[in-house]
């Protein structure tokens, strides 16, 4: 699905916050129980951002003590993920593994490459988040 440009411009424009809400208690509801404690020790404190790249949509999250929570205003992203609607569709549902889509540009990812590896094997040993 994508937007025409300058919709998807204009969407682009839209605060973090919304989304970065809606993901952060997503993540908290199906991923924070799965969460191994070296895991979560890992990912305190850093924040995460993931572009859904055909809506423009941005969303910027950080897991603190009380789990995942919107990524305060100013603060870096150690990781920048970005793929279309589908593509996270595809990767939740564990029709396709973060490998291949990688691979296949499907999926891209920036910035620090060890946090990345860390979010990409826990999520290869959960194994698909949504039925």
């Amino acid at each position: 699905m994508n937007l025409p440009h300058p919709l998807r411009r204009f969407v682009a424009a839209l605060p973090t916050q919304p989304p970065s809400f809606v993901l952060a208690l997503a993540l908290d509801r199906v991923l924070m129980p799965q969460l191994s404690a070296d895991v979560r020790e890992l990912l305190q404190q850093r924040t995460v951002e993931l572009l859904v790249s055909d809506l423009g949509v941005r969303a910027r999250v950080r897991l603190t003590p009380a789990g995942f929570r919107v990524a305060p205003a100013g603060s870096e992203a150690v990781v920048r993920i970005s793929a279309p609607l589908d593509t996270y569709w595809r990767l939740a549902r564990g029709t396709d593994d973060a490998d291949r889509l990688f691979f296949e540009r499907a999926l891209m990812m920036e910035g620090d490459t060890e946090m990345g590896l860390v979010i990409k094997n826990t999520l290869d040993a959960i194994g698909p988040l949504w039925g």
